[in-house]
Protein backbone atom coordinates (compact mmCIF):
# COMPACT_ATOMS: atom_id res chain seq x y z
CA UNK A 1 0.00 0.00 0.00
CA UNK A 2 0.89 3.37 -0.39
CA UNK A 3 3.93 4.98 2.06
CA UNK A 4 4.19 0.91 3.47
CA UNK A 5 6.68 -0.48 4.38
CA UNK A 6 7.20 -3.89 5.35
CA UNK A 7 9.56 -5.53 8.30
CA UNK A 8 9.51 -9.13 9.86
CA UNK A 9 7.52 -9.91 12.98
CA UNK A 10 9.03 -8.32 15.66
CA UNK A 11 10.82 -10.25 18.58
CA UNK A 12 10.99 -9.06 21.93
CA UNK A 13 13.19 -10.62 24.29
CA UNK A 14 12.97 -9.21 27.86
CA UNK A 15 9.54 -8.79 28.90
CA UNK A 16 7.69 -9.60 31.94
CA UNK A 17 4.10 -10.76 31.60
CA UNK A 18 3.07 -11.13 35.29
CA UNK A 19 1.06 -14.58 34.73
CA UNK A 20 0.69 -16.45 37.21
CA UNK A 21 0.71 -14.40 40.09
CA UNK A 22 0.12 -10.92 39.57
CA UNK A 23 -2.23 -11.16 36.55
CA UNK A 24 -3.65 -7.00 38.21
CA UNK A 25 -1.08 -6.07 36.30
CA UNK A 26 -0.54 -8.44 32.98
CA UNK A 27 -1.41 -11.55 31.61
CA UNK A 28 -0.80 -13.33 28.48
CA UNK A 29 -4.06 -12.88 27.12
CA UNK A 30 -3.55 -8.25 27.47
CA UNK A 31 0.58 -8.51 27.51
CA UNK A 32 0.47 -10.18 24.09
CA UNK A 33 -2.07 -8.12 22.28
CA UNK A 34 -0.31 -5.01 23.44
CA UNK A 35 3.08 -6.71 21.88
CA UNK A 36 0.78 -7.23 18.78
CA UNK A 37 -0.24 -3.67 18.72
CA UNK A 38 3.31 -2.65 19.44
CA UNK A 39 4.48 -4.62 16.04
CA UNK A 40 6.07 -7.80 18.31
CA UNK A 41 5.02 -11.37 17.45
CA UNK A 42 7.19 -12.76 19.62
CA UNK A 43 8.42 -12.39 23.40
CA UNK A 44 10.61 -13.88 25.85
CA UNK A 45 9.22 -14.03 29.34
CA UNK A 46 10.93 -13.37 32.20
CA UNK A 47 11.23 -15.83 35.74
CA UNK A 48 10.14 -13.57 38.67
CA UNK A 49 6.89 -13.96 39.18
CA UNK A 50 5.68 -14.39 42.73
CA UNK A 51 6.31 -17.97 42.18
CA UNK A 52 9.48 -17.89 40.31
CA UNK A 53 9.61 -19.62 37.35
CA UNK A 54 12.64 -22.12 39.25
CA UNK A 55 11.32 -25.43 38.91
CA UNK A 56 10.23 -27.32 35.66
CA UNK A 57 6.59 -27.63 37.58
CA UNK A 58 6.54 -24.07 37.63
CA UNK A 59 8.12 -23.52 33.52
CA UNK A 60 5.36 -26.16 32.59
CA UNK A 61 3.05 -24.06 34.40
CA UNK A 62 3.64 -21.13 33.08
CA UNK A 63 3.79 -22.67 29.29
CA UNK A 64 0.23 -24.51 30.07
CA UNK A 65 -1.30 -20.78 30.84
CA UNK A 66 -0.05 -19.17 27.91
CA UNK A 67 -0.68 -22.13 25.19
CA UNK A 68 -4.75 -21.07 26.19
CA UNK A 69 -4.17 -17.16 26.38
CA UNK A 70 -1.13 -16.01 24.35
CA UNK A 71 -2.52 -14.42 20.88
CA UNK A 72 1.40 -14.23 19.54
CA UNK A 73 4.38 -16.80 20.25
CA UNK A 74 5.63 -16.73 23.94
CA UNK A 75 9.19 -18.39 24.89
CA UNK A 76 10.63 -18.26 28.31
CA UNK A 77 13.10 -18.19 30.63
CA UNK A 78 14.47 -19.90 33.51
CA UNK A 79 15.49 -18.78 36.46
CA UNK A 80 18.27 -19.01 38.85
CA UNK A 81 17.93 -19.19 42.21
CA UNK A 82 19.99 -20.58 45.55
CA UNK A 83 20.33 -24.10 44.74
CA UNK A 84 18.22 -25.21 41.28
CA UNK A 85 20.86 -26.62 39.35
CA UNK A 86 19.41 -29.72 38.98
CA UNK A 87 16.77 -28.97 37.15
CA UNK A 88 18.90 -27.40 34.42
CA UNK A 89 18.89 -30.75 32.48
CA UNK A 90 15.26 -31.20 33.09
CA UNK A 91 14.15 -27.78 31.63
CA UNK A 92 17.13 -27.00 28.63
CA UNK A 93 14.69 -27.94 25.84
CA UNK A 94 12.07 -25.80 27.02
CA UNK A 95 13.96 -22.40 27.75
CA UNK A 96 15.70 -19.91 25.68
CA UNK A 97 18.10 -19.06 28.68
CA UNK A 98 19.00 -18.81 31.94
CA UNK A 99 18.32 -15.31 34.11
CA UNK A 100 20.04 -14.45 36.78
CA UNK A 101 19.41 -11.40 39.16
CA UNK A 102 22.97 -10.02 40.38
CA UNK A 103 21.07 -6.94 41.97
CA UNK A 104 18.12 -6.49 43.47
CA UNK A 105 14.69 -5.36 41.24
CA UNK A 106 11.07 -6.58 41.31
CA UNK A 107 10.39 -10.35 42.20
CA UNK A 108 12.17 -12.70 45.17
CA UNK A 109 15.06 -13.60 42.44
CA UNK A 110 18.38 -12.36 43.90
CA UNK A 111 22.05 -14.73 44.09
CA UNK A 112 24.95 -12.60 45.39
CA UNK A 113 26.64 -15.93 46.87
CA UNK A 114 29.86 -16.14 44.96
CA UNK A 115 29.83 -20.13 45.31
CA UNK A 116 26.12 -20.21 43.93
CA UNK A 117 27.28 -18.38 40.85
CA UNK A 118 29.93 -20.11 39.70
CA UNK A 119 27.52 -23.13 40.28
CA UNK A 120 25.07 -21.76 37.94
CA UNK A 121 27.67 -20.74 35.38
CA UNK A 122 29.48 -24.12 35.93
CA UNK A 123 26.27 -26.21 35.03
CA UNK A 124 24.16 -24.51 32.98
CA UNK A 125 24.17 -25.95 29.07
CA UNK A 126 26.68 -24.38 26.84
CA UNK A 127 24.25 -24.42 24.32
CA UNK A 128 21.63 -22.13 26.36
CA UNK A 129 22.62 -18.05 26.84
CA UNK A 130 22.91 -17.11 30.70
CA UNK A 131 21.29 -13.26 30.95
CA UNK A 132 21.93 -11.17 34.01
CA UNK A 133 20.23 -8.55 35.76
CA UNK A 134 23.68 -6.84 36.55
CA UNK A 135 24.38 -3.23 37.22
CA UNK A 136 28.03 -1.60 37.64
CA UNK A 137 30.28 -3.18 38.95
CA UNK A 138 28.07 -6.74 39.10
CA UNK A 139 28.63 -6.89 34.95
CA UNK A 140 32.44 -7.11 35.19
CA UNK A 141 31.82 -10.41 37.92
CA UNK A 142 29.28 -11.57 35.28
CA UNK A 143 32.20 -10.91 32.46
CA UNK A 144 34.71 -12.43 34.52
CA UNK A 145 32.32 -15.19 34.95
CA UNK A 146 31.61 -16.19 31.79
CA UNK A 147 34.93 -16.34 30.70
CA UNK A 148 35.66 -18.65 32.92
CA UNK A 149 33.19 -21.36 32.36
CA UNK A 150 33.13 -20.44 28.76
CA UNK A 151 29.48 -19.45 28.58
CA UNK A 152 27.51 -16.86 26.30
CA UNK A 153 26.61 -14.13 28.55
CA UNK A 154 23.80 -11.90 27.87
CA UNK A 155 23.70 -8.49 29.33
CA UNK A 156 19.95 -6.82 30.80
CA UNK A 157 19.38 -2.89 30.21
CA UNK A 158 22.87 -1.51 30.68
CA UNK A 159 22.15 1.70 31.08
CA UNK A 160 25.85 3.53 31.74
CA UNK A 161 28.52 4.76 29.67
CA UNK A 162 31.13 2.77 32.41
CA UNK A 163 28.75 -0.20 31.88
CA UNK A 164 29.84 -0.60 27.60
CA UNK A 165 32.89 0.22 28.11
CA UNK A 166 33.11 -2.58 29.92
CA UNK A 167 31.32 -5.14 27.10
CA UNK A 168 33.40 -3.08 24.81
CA UNK A 169 36.78 -4.27 26.61
CA UNK A 170 35.19 -8.54 26.66
CA UNK A 171 33.52 -8.13 22.68
CA UNK A 172 37.58 -7.06 21.77
CA UNK A 173 38.84 -9.87 23.31
CA UNK A 174 36.67 -12.58 21.60
CA UNK A 175 34.66 -13.59 24.16
CA UNK A 176 30.73 -14.20 23.68
CA UNK A 177 28.70 -11.28 24.86
CA UNK A 178 25.84 -9.65 24.12
CA UNK A 179 23.51 -6.56 25.27
CA UNK A 180 19.96 -5.30 24.86
CA UNK A 181 19.05 -1.38 25.88
CA UNK A 182 15.36 -0.23 26.50
CA UNK A 183 13.72 2.43 24.94
CA UNK A 184 13.26 4.14 28.38
CA UNK A 185 16.84 4.73 29.05
CA UNK A 186 17.20 5.82 25.48
CA UNK A 187 14.48 8.54 25.60
CA UNK A 188 14.53 9.34 29.38
CA UNK A 189 17.02 10.59 31.17
CA UNK A 190 17.12 11.73 35.06
CA UNK A 191 15.61 14.90 34.68
CA UNK A 192 12.19 13.38 33.81
CA UNK A 193 12.20 11.90 37.28
CA UNK A 194 11.20 15.24 38.42
CA UNK A 195 7.71 15.14 35.71
CA UNK A 196 7.35 11.36 35.80
CA UNK A 197 7.33 11.29 39.54
CA UNK A 198 6.90 7.49 41.05
CA UNK A 199 6.28 6.13 37.05
CA UNK A 200 10.38 7.00 36.47
CA UNK A 201 10.92 4.22 39.06
CA UNK A 202 12.62 1.53 37.72
CA UNK A 203 15.81 -0.73 37.95
CA UNK A 204 18.38 0.03 36.42
CA UNK A 205 17.17 3.65 37.36
CA UNK A 206 17.50 6.35 34.73
CA UNK A 207 20.61 7.98 33.77
CA UNK A 208 22.56 11.50 32.77
CA UNK A 209 22.38 12.85 29.46
CA UNK A 210 25.87 11.96 28.69
CA UNK A 211 24.98 8.12 29.63
CA UNK A 212 22.04 8.66 27.21
CA UNK A 213 24.53 9.97 25.02
CA UNK A 214 26.96 6.94 24.85
CA UNK A 215 24.17 4.34 24.36
CA UNK A 216 22.98 5.91 21.19
CA UNK A 217 26.86 6.02 20.21
CA UNK A 218 26.44 2.20 21.35
CA UNK A 219 23.77 1.44 19.07
CA UNK A 220 25.24 3.09 15.93
CA UNK A 221 28.68 1.28 16.31
CA UNK A 222 26.94 -1.82 16.42
CA UNK A 223 28.22 -2.46 20.32
CA UNK A 224 24.63 -3.13 21.48
CA UNK A 225 23.31 -5.77 20.01
CA UNK A 226 19.64 -5.89 20.64
CA UNK A 227 16.68 -3.47 22.23
CA UNK A 228 14.05 -4.78 24.25
CA UNK A 229 11.43 -2.82 26.22
CA UNK A 230 11.85 -4.68 29.64
CA UNK A 231 8.09 -4.74 29.65
CA UNK A 232 7.24 -4.31 33.12
CA UNK A 233 3.79 -3.55 33.83
CA UNK A 234 2.61 -1.93 37.17
CA UNK A 235 -1.01 -0.98 38.16
CA UNK A 236 -1.04 2.78 38.42
CA UNK A 237 -2.68 2.41 42.13
CA UNK A 238 0.76 0.25 42.70
CA UNK A 239 2.66 3.40 40.97
CA UNK A 240 1.02 5.96 42.89
CA UNK A 241 1.23 4.32 46.70
CA UNK A 242 3.93 4.63 48.88
CA UNK A 243 6.78 1.74 48.26
CA UNK A 244 5.80 2.17 43.96
CA UNK A 245 7.10 -0.98 42.57
CA UNK A 246 10.55 -1.08 39.81
CA UNK A 247 9.16 -0.59 36.35
CA UNK A 248 7.56 0.44 33.52
CA UNK A 249 5.27 -1.01 30.55
CA UNK A 250 6.80 -0.66 26.69
CA UNK A 251 5.22 -3.12 24.33
CA UNK A 252 3.21 -0.51 22.67
CA UNK A 253 6.05 2.22 22.98
CA UNK A 254 8.94 0.78 21.59
CA UNK A 255 8.47 1.00 17.65
CA UNK A 256 6.92 3.97 17.60
CA UNK A 257 10.01 5.89 19.51
CA UNK A 258 12.40 4.16 17.37
CA UNK A 259 10.15 4.97 13.96
CA UNK A 260 10.51 8.40 15.35
CA UNK A 261 14.57 7.91 15.95
CA UNK A 262 14.53 6.95 12.40
CA UNK A 263 12.59 10.25 11.04
CA UNK A 264 15.65 11.87 12.91
CA UNK A 265 18.30 10.05 11.74
CA UNK A 266 19.24 8.80 15.29
CA UNK A 267 19.10 4.93 13.22
CA UNK A 268 18.15 3.40 10.07
CA UNK A 269 15.52 1.47 9.54
CA UNK A 270 18.35 -1.34 8.63
CA UNK A 271 19.46 -1.17 12.42
CA UNK A 272 16.01 -1.48 13.03
CA UNK A 273 15.67 -4.57 11.94
CA UNK A 274 18.49 -5.69 13.14
CA UNK A 275 18.19 -5.08 16.76
CA UNK A 276 13.98 -5.83 16.76
CA UNK A 277 14.70 -8.94 14.46
CA UNK A 278 17.75 -10.20 13.01
CA UNK A 279 19.90 -9.91 16.30
CA UNK A 280 17.49 -11.36 18.87
CA UNK A 281 16.54 -14.45 16.67
CA UNK A 282 20.00 -15.44 15.96
CA UNK A 283 21.13 -14.90 19.87
CA UNK A 284 18.26 -16.62 21.09
CA UNK A 285 17.42 -19.07 18.39
CA UNK A 286 13.79 -18.17 17.74
CA UNK A 287 11.68 -19.88 14.91
CA UNK A 288 9.89 -17.06 13.07
CA UNK A 289 6.28 -18.93 11.99
CA UNK A 290 5.69 -18.01 8.15
CA UNK A 291 4.10 -15.55 6.64
CA UNK A 292 4.40 -13.06 9.88
CA UNK A 293 5.60 -9.46 9.37
CA UNK A 294 4.40 -5.71 10.18
CA UNK A 295 3.53 -2.90 8.05
CA UNK A 296 4.39 0.78 8.79
CA UNK A 297 3.94 4.06 7.71
CA UNK A 298 7.38 6.23 8.12
CA UNK A 299 5.46 9.20 7.35
CA UNK A 300 2.20 9.31 9.60
CA UNK A 301 2.62 11.96 12.39
CA UNK A 302 0.35 10.82 16.19
CA UNK A 303 0.82 11.69 19.90
CA UNK A 304 1.00 8.21 22.40
CA UNK A 305 -1.87 8.60 24.55
CA UNK A 306 -2.56 6.27 27.62
CA UNK A 307 -6.29 5.97 26.78
CA UNK A 308 -5.10 3.96 23.63
CA UNK A 309 -3.19 1.53 24.88
CA UNK A 310 -4.17 -2.20 25.48
CA UNK A 311 -1.72 -3.03 28.26
CA UNK A 312 -3.76 -4.37 31.33
CA UNK A 313 -2.00 -1.66 33.20
CA UNK A 314 -3.26 1.35 31.09
CA UNK A 315 -0.20 3.78 31.36
CA UNK A 316 3.15 4.37 30.10
CA UNK A 317 5.77 6.86 30.66
CA UNK A 318 5.95 8.27 27.15
CA UNK A 319 2.45 9.50 27.30
CA UNK A 320 1.98 12.70 25.51
CA UNK A 321 5.30 12.08 22.98
CA UNK A 322 5.08 13.29 19.63
CA UNK A 323 5.79 10.11 17.11
CA UNK A 324 6.43 10.21 13.37
CA UNK A 325 6.20 6.86 11.65
CA UNK A 326 3.29 4.69 12.62
CA UNK A 327 2.88 0.64 13.00
CA UNK A 328 -0.47 0.03 10.23
CA UNK A 329 -0.95 -3.70 10.41
CA UNK A 330 0.49 -7.20 11.58
CA UNK A 331 0.46 -10.29 9.88
CA UNK A 332 1.01 -13.85 11.96
CA UNK A 333 0.96 -16.60 9.63
CA UNK A 334 -0.62 -14.70 6.74
CA UNK A 335 -4.06 -14.10 9.07
CA UNK A 336 -4.16 -9.90 9.39
CA UNK A 337 -4.44 -9.46 13.11
CA UNK A 338 -4.32 -5.50 13.53
CA UNK A 339 -5.31 -2.91 11.59
CA UNK A 340 -5.26 1.11 11.80
CA UNK A 341 -5.30 0.28 16.08
CA UNK A 342 -7.57 -2.20 16.18
CA UNK A 343 -7.03 -6.45 17.31
CA UNK A 344 -8.52 -8.64 14.96
CA UNK A 345 -7.80 -11.80 16.89
CA UNK A 346 -9.06 -13.28 20.10
CA UNK A 347 -9.20 -16.38 21.92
Amino acid sequence: MKNSLRLPGLIDAHVHLRDPGATQKEDFQTGTTAAIAGGFTTVIDMPNNPKPTTTLVALKEKIEIAKKKALCQVYFYFGADQKNFSEYKKVKDLAKGLKIYLDHTTGPLFVEDLNVLINHFKFWPRKLPILVHAEGASILKAIQLSKIYKKRLHLCHISQASELELIKWAKDRGMEITCEVTPHHLFLIQDDEKRLGSFAKMRPPLRSKKDQDVLWGGLRRGLIDIITSDHAPHTIREKKSEDPPNGVPGLETTLPLLLTAVNEKRLTFTQVKRLLFENPRKIFKINQPPNTYIEIDPKEKWIIQNRHLYTKCGWSPFNGFRIHGRLKRVFLKGKKVFENGKILIDL
